[in-house]
């Protein structure tokens, strides 16, 4: 029964910290819905700029107008989220780590979210322009581009997820020297492989053409680069607590 007792606490609290995660979410969620018109607005601003004057974005689907800033507006709430919900995720974890893991773990935390965001605006404020200047200029003659709003959504958040998850490359890198599993050495001498798999990555998570795919293999290759200086100066691992 005693045994049982921890494992009873740890659930709850477990249960508590995803209560307050998700109430988190709601409450962003309630203060941007009023705005949620405005945010797709601002969202759909890369490509209605470069649209014919004759062209317009559309609504294929009855409920669209409505669940697709919807959409947008939770798909928002839970991005801001993002640093409590990390917090949470932090004060769970942080009894059961050692005082020099402690010291790590929260600068992590902190570098990831700072460039999941960084992803974001690099991709709304650079890929976007680039990206839908040439796929409208690509049209055939006499093709109207006239692009779907709940297609559009999928679209860029398909690419904000991409180039957020893009710009974790640096963390990523530094896990696996800190944890023992690579070394600065073995992964310098892997840097054609990642050359590579970064060109890959991009052809798999961003539209066919060329200008995003190399937008996002760059920066990944860019960031390994940056992971492996940074790697050189984490501190030693304490084999007795290893």
């Amino acid at each position: 029964m005693d045994e049982q007792q921890p494992l009873i606490s740890h659930l709850v609290e477990l249960r508590d910290r995803l209560l307050r995660a998700v109430l988190a979410v709601l409450l962003i969620a309630a203060c941007l819905f009023p705005f949620a018109n405005d945010l797709y607005l601002f969202l759909s601003d890369p490509l209605l700029k470069h649209l014919p004057e004759t062209s317009s974005m559309i609504a294929t689907e009855v409920a669209s107008p409505f669940l697709t800033p919807f959409k947008l507006t939770l798909s928002t709430a839970i991005m801001l989220a993002v640093p409590f919900l990390l917090y949470q995720m932090w004060a769970f974890i942080a009894p059961g780590l050692y005082d020099h893991e402690r010291k790590l773990v929260f600068p992590l935390l902190f570098a990831s979210t700072l460039l999941f965001f960084l992803g974001v605006m690099f991709a709304f404020y650079v890929v976007f322009p680039l990206v839908f200047g040439f796929l409208t200029q690509a049209a055939p003659e006499g093709v109207a581009v006239m692009t779907d709003i709940s297609s559009y959504l999928d679209f860029v958040l398909k690419l904000f997820f991409a180039f957020g998850l893009a710009f974790e490359v640096p963390i990523a890198t530094i896990l696996l020297v800190w944890s023992g599993a690579s070394t600065v050495q073995s992964l310098r001498e892997k840097r054609p492989y990642v050359i590579v798999g970064a060109f890959v990555i991009g052809m798999l998570l961003t539209p066919p053409d060329v200008i995003s795919q190399t937008l996002l293999a760059l920066p990944v290759w860019l960031l390994f680069e940056l992971g492996l200086v940074s790697a050189r100066w984490l501190p030693k691992r304490r084999t007795e607590e290893a």
